[in-house]
């Protein structure tokens, strides 16, 4: 089964070895040939290629030695047979090819098709396909293999990858050398947890799914690595409010921050609960800023508050502490983080706060993490480059380190919990949030969701979903210039679906 629809797409993901293992399975266990599964594998892209590039005639196919070149040789073949012009080019030589793939060829130029050796791609084409490298790669792309991506990358027609996109690692997402940047990836069997986080969708584009006929049995045989989470699967568990509900069932969340400067962050945060359904927010601030805060927000409680003392008849009437937004690093922040810690209440910590933990870590079960790249890259001792090389092994290691429940902000947040085997990963968002202010409105979010009654591994996947999600609706006006600001209608909206 063909599946193009984002919302369709499986919710299991897979490491590269785990997909080698159910296709192991397919053919072991199940008699499926290899040959059969690369003939499916084949007819399901080029089902997707007629269908995303109707109008396309000449097509240009860049076949590896290996499997993945197995497939591109069916998309070639059959798109001969459909009458469209077609160009093989052959790297890594043919001589090369083995079992399925060299079958693969063999049908191919039986079929009349004619394999050559690649030297450029200085001609017109009008699709690209990217048969060349698997999920099997594991150092950097260079030499020739190198040069051949490079140019189909600047070459202007679109490019359409088979499984994954040559040069991406299929485990972490990361760029090895230079990766194909495609318009469209078709993944077979099971998708591959690196498509989705990190440099993955910038290098795959628009993702589509094929099982290749598998039996269910093959899926039960494989755990797989991770979850694609969705705010359409969150949205179904809200049910319009009972009558008589009142501001008190609804939770109260005290926010800390506002360092001199920085009063903006903590307002949003404070908005962004609100707006996520929270009954009572409460601010402590500094003192200049709380007379402010209230006049731009009278909904929001604020106390300006200049010794940790202060806080302890704020942190007695509530039910979940968020602290980190405009906290700053400053004396008034480290006082204030450190009083904070001293409670029992669930606890959100973000920007500063981590920026604080990191230079005095502790542990512990009853919190949410929600670091950038930067961020976690102080919190484990590392730079954000190494993060970003390893979201998954990063957003391990931090809740590992620090307990609770961590979650990983950036293209692909990933979400970690001692609750969940596998790492959550939320798909929805998108470029438009690279502005200030989002991580603050996700701080928010997230505390609302906890004093509204949700567990902190539940309200931290469903918190990254919601504001992902606003922010896609935000984005339709375009993503340039999009406000973190922007999203509280949104995320008003996606918390009310029975309102339409």
């Amino acid at each position: 089964m063909l599946i193009t629809d984002p919302s369709q797409l499986p919710a299991r993901l897979y490491l590269a070895e785990q997909v080698r293992a159910l296709d192991r399975c397919a053919i072991e266990q199940h008699g499926i040939p290899g040959l059969t599964l690369m003939e499916r594998a084949g007819g399901a892209a080029f089902e997707l290629l007629r269908a995303r590039w109707p109008e396309a005639r000449s097509i240009t196919v860049l076949c590896g030695t290996g499997n993945n070149g197995g497939d591109g040789f069916v998309v070639a073949r059959l798109a001969r047979q459909a009458g469209l012009t077609v160009r093989l080019l052959q790297l890594g030589g043919s001589a090369k090819l083995r079992g399925d793939a060299l079958a693969s060829a063999e049908r191919f130029l039986q079929a009349g098709g004619t394999i050559e050796p690649y030297a450029d791609l200085n001609f017109p084409a009008d699709l690209i396909v990217d048969a060349v490298l698997g999920t099997g790669l594991e150092r950097a792309v260079s030499g020739p293999w190198a040069e051949a991506l490079m140019a189909a990358n600047r070459h202007p027609a679109p490019l359409f990858a088979l499984d994954i996109p040559s040069g991406l690692h299929a485990d972490s997402g990361r760029i090895l050398g230079c990766a194909i940047q495609a318009q469209a990836t078709i993944s077979f069997i099971g998708l591959k947890q690196g498509m989705f986080t990190a440099e993955g969708p910038a290098c795959c584009g628009a993702i589509a799914f094929a099982d290749l006929e598998v039996p269910s049995e093959v899926y039960r045989a494989v755990e797989g690595s991770a979850r694609l989470l969705r705010w359409q699967a969150f949205a179904e568990r809200l049910k319009p409010r009972a009558r008589s509900l009142h501001k008190g069932d609804c939770g109260h969340l005290l926010l800390v921050g506002g360092e001199t400067g920085l009063l903006g962050a903590i307002r949003m945060a404070g908005e962004a609960a609100l707006r996520t359904g929270a009954g009572l927010v409460s601010i402590a601030t500094r003192p200049e800023h709380a007379a402010l805060i209230a006049s731009q927000r009278p909904e929001l409680m604020c106390h300006g508050v200049a010794q940790p003392e202060e806080l302890l008849p704020l942190l007695a009437r509530a039910d979940a502490v968020a602290v980190g937004p405009g906290l700053g690093q400053g004396p008034w922040g480290q006082r204030m983080l450190r009083r904070v810690l001293q409670c029992d209440l669930p606890l959100v910590v973000d920007a500063d706060g981590l920026n604080l933990l990191a230079q005095e870590p502790e542990r512990r079960d009853g919190w949410v993490l929600t670091p950038h790249p930067g961020e976690a890259g102080r919190l484990l001792g590392c730079s954000a480059r190494e993060i970003q090389s390893d979201r998954f092994g990063a957003v391990s290691r931090l809740r590992r380190r620090y307990g609770g429940v961590v979650l990983l902000k950036g293209a692909g947040t990933l979400i970690a919990s001692e609750a969940e085997a596998l790492t959550g990963l939320c798909r929805e968002g998108n470029p438009g949030m690279a502005s200030g202010g989002m991580g603050d409105l996700l701080t928010g979010v997230i505390g609302s969701l906890i004093v509204q009654g949700e567990p902190i591994e539940m309200a931290a996947e469903m918190g990254a979903c919601l504001h992902g999600a606003a922010a896609d609706l935000a984005a339709g006006g375009g993503e340039r210039g999009m406000l973190a600001t922007d999203l509280l209608p949104a995320i008003r909206r996606l918390m009310n679906p029975e309102a339409g």
